[in-house]
């Protein structure tokens, strides 16, 4: 076993066991789902950050950068407007609701505003989606560890699998707030100390411009190849960065609106911030080492082969905290959506709390284990398996959710209209067309939700009239 394996293999076990300790103080459904409301903003900016910079934060965003080149700010940068949207808009008032209303989930609300049927769907395709996500992120570890040890793909989703289903199992989202604060030092501090040496090793500034086969548009910040690039991610992922339900769930836990508007707004303004950090780190692995071919494998070996051992260690300790953050965030998606929409409203409307905290527990169990068989045997690439879950929510979730909540008088017919032509058109573009240029499911998806959920209003309101 090499030096940074033993380093990895150590730290994850670390973050395992701290998260076990905290998950002591979780007595009820309350605290394993928000943290009994009482999350001060520091802690929400925390687990936001820890769950927004993931696997397409850090190694997504530095290949894509590597191929096309600053552009790739966006990746980021996309999920900091949205971001900035969820703090100022539609953040404080899910909470005032959730407050009130005791709202544990995002499909608490819709029941509540929509019926029970809106719920059981969205909580359906939440499941499926997030499965997407979560294996795109178990790629990273596999690509970590592939890299610094040549380990097989299984090897690498397994350890990192194992690291955050344990800890999370246990303690949910207050095992996840104390996790996420250690992981947060370890990312930006990483990325923090490697860049300016990798920069200097790349001749600085003028030694990234100067490289010799670079494409014209290498270094036009509005330079887009199309579906998941560029400025283009803007529109087709800002929108699902404020309406993800494992975001609004981590809401939940706020003490306050002052609590959401500051805590996701900090959120939002380190993502802007942090959206630099891959773009160089692209660009310089780009210089450093040219021809690389696969773009999940530019960050893992710029860090390997580019730092002295205890900065790459460091580093890849950084990116290692970067999927299992992310991944909590997912399996918060899961055991929620299973437990509390899914057993607690259809299966057993009767469940005691005690039997809901177990079902949410084994829902993580379970969705952990599938999320890593997916990335054994399915899924090809990270931003590829971001994709699939993008979509999903997009074309069914950011439509019933913001107007159930500005317009008062949108049905269920309105929301069950808005799922289904979503779905329609995002099942239609990705399996129907090229999906080049502006043939993009996320982008069509979302306007066929609209479209539809505009229609419904417009036929019930001439119903109305007549």
């Amino acid at each position: 076993m090499n030096t940074y394996v033993a380093l990895l293999i150590g730290y994850s076990v670390a973050l395992t066991a701290l998260g076990l300790w905290i998950a002591r103080k979780v007595r009820g459904p309350a605290d394993f789902f928000v943290a009994g409301r009482r999350l001060t903003w520091p802690y929400i900016a925390a687990t936001m950050l820890a769950a927004n910079i993931g696997a397409g934060a850090t190694v997504g965003a530095t290949g894509l950068a590597y191929q096309q080149g600053v552009s790739a700010w966006f990746w980021n940068g996309s999920a900091a407007f949205g971001s900035l949207l969820l703090a100022l808009i539609v953040g404080p008032r899910i909470w005032s609701l959730a407050a009130g209303r005791g709202y544990l989930t995002v499909g608490d609300f819709l029941e509540d505003r929509y019926g029970r049927s809106v719920r059981v769907i969205i909580a359906s395709l939440i499941w499926f989606g997030a499965l997407f996500i979560l294996a795109g992120q178990l790629l990273l570890g596999a690509a970590v560890f592939s890299v610094v040890a040549g380990l097989p793909k299984w090897a690498g989703v397994l350890i990192g699998g194992a690291a955050m289903t344990g800890y999370f199992s246990a303690g949910g989202l207050l095992s996840s707030v104390g996790v996420s604060a250690v992981q947060l030092i370890v990312k930006f501090s990483g990325f923090a100390i490697a860049i300016p040496i990798l920069l200097s090793a790349a001749g600085g500034w003028d030694g990234v411009t100067q490289t010799p086969g670079l494409p014209d548009t290498f270094f036009n910040p509005l330079y887009s190849a199309g579906a998941n690039s560029g400025f283009t991610l803007l529109l087709l992922t800002g929108p699902n960065f404020v309406v993800s339900p494992g975001l609004i769930q981590k809401i939940y836990g706020a003490n306050s609106p002052r609590t959401v508007r500051l805590g996701v707004g900090a959120n939002a303004i380190a993502l802007m911030l942090f959206a630099f950090l891959p773009v160089f780190l692209g660009l310089t692995a780009r210089v450093l080492i040219p021809g690389i071919e696969a773009r999940d494998l530019v960050l893992p070996t710029l860090l390997l082969h580019a730092l002295p051992v205890w900065l790459g260690a460091l580093a890849l300790a950084a990116v290692f905290s970067a999927e299992v953050g992310a991944c909590e965030a997912i399996l918060f998606m899961l055991s929620t959506s299973l437990s509390q929409d899914l057993y607690k409203r259809v299966i057993n409307p009767n469940a005691t709390p005690a039997q809901v905290l177990k079902v949410a527990r084994i829902a993580a169990f379970i969705g952990g284990s599938a999320g890593m068989l997916l990335a054994i045997f399915v899924v090809g690439e990270i931003i590829d398996a971001l994709a699939v879950f993008y979509s999903i929510i997009g074309a069914t979730l950011l439509v019933p959710v913001v107007g159930g909540l500005f317009v008062r008088s949108a049905t269920t017919r309105d929301a069950l209209a808005a799922i289904a032509g979503g779905m329609i058109a995002f099942l239609a573009v990705r399996y129907g067309t090229d999906r080049t240029g502006w043939l993009n499911p996320n982008l069509w998806g979302l306007i066929a939700s609209a479209a539809a959920f505009t229609l419904s209003r417009a036929i019930g309101g001439s119903n109305r009239g007549a």
